[in-house]
């Protein structure tokens, strides 16, 4: 994903801290190195040092960001025995609304998260999809449905669609968030209720015949 690891040094902090700012300000396709340069007051020429492309740094920033919640995951589940209960806390990490996590202090989680809703599939939607995959550049977003999908199976190991339906959780709360800002008729907003972590809950509950 990257030429030089950005965690390395303080201007790949800055390019990852101000590359979040920009993309969630300005949206990807308007996004470029030259503005970035401009942004955070380097050259064009240092961030291409980074990063090869704006894909791959895009792909970072949404890799970056499924690592972190799987993170938040294993801190979730520890200790929890109930393989219901845990696959409840998982859906909830999966589609509640994100909160600033200041044990990153070059990373806004906020905007990051505009960003995975907004424009992540485009890291996969194209024609460099393969090469990517065969690249491992899609490794943590794997781990992290994988890690979901085994809860599933403990708790009904007959369920033949564990990696589909988790799948299928994350990318339609994205829509779901994305609607509720921007086409409100396509979803439901309930008062004084997290109404997308409580529709997936049910809907993965009554697929997999779970019983609380």
């Amino acid at each position: 994903m990257f030429l030089k690891n950005p965690d390395s040094s303080t201007l790949g902090k800055k390019i990852i801290e101000g590359s979040i700012e920009l993309i969630d300000d300005l949206g990807f396709e308007e996004f470029t190195f030259k503005k970035l340069a401009k942004y955070i007051g380097s050259t064009e020429a240092s961030v291409y040092r980074y990063f090869e492309s704006k894909h791959y740094l895009l792909i970072y920033l949404v890799l970056w960001y499924w690592g972190w919640q799987e993170y938040r995951m294993v801190l979730s589940l520890t200790n929890i025995d109930s393989p219901i209960e845990r696959l409840k806390r998982a859906i909830t990490i999966l589609t509640e609304k994100i909160e600033e996590d200041s044990n990153f202090s070059q990373i806004n989680e906020v905007r990051l998260n505009r960003i995975v809703i907004g424009e992540s599939s485009k890291i996969y939607l194209n024609k460099t999809v393969k090469k990517d995959n065969e690249q491992g550049c899609f490794i943590q977003y794997k781990e992290l449905v994988e890690r979901v999908s085994d809860i599933i199976l403990e708790i009904n190991p007959s369920f033949k669609y564990p990696h589909m339906l988790v799948s299928t959780v994350i990318e339609g709360a994205h829509h779901q968030r994305f609607f509720t800002k921007h086409l409100p008729r396509l979803t439901d907003i309930v008062e004084g209720e997290q109404a997308i972590t409580t529709f997936y809950k049910e809907l993965v509950l009554l697929a997999i015949n779970a019983k609380e």
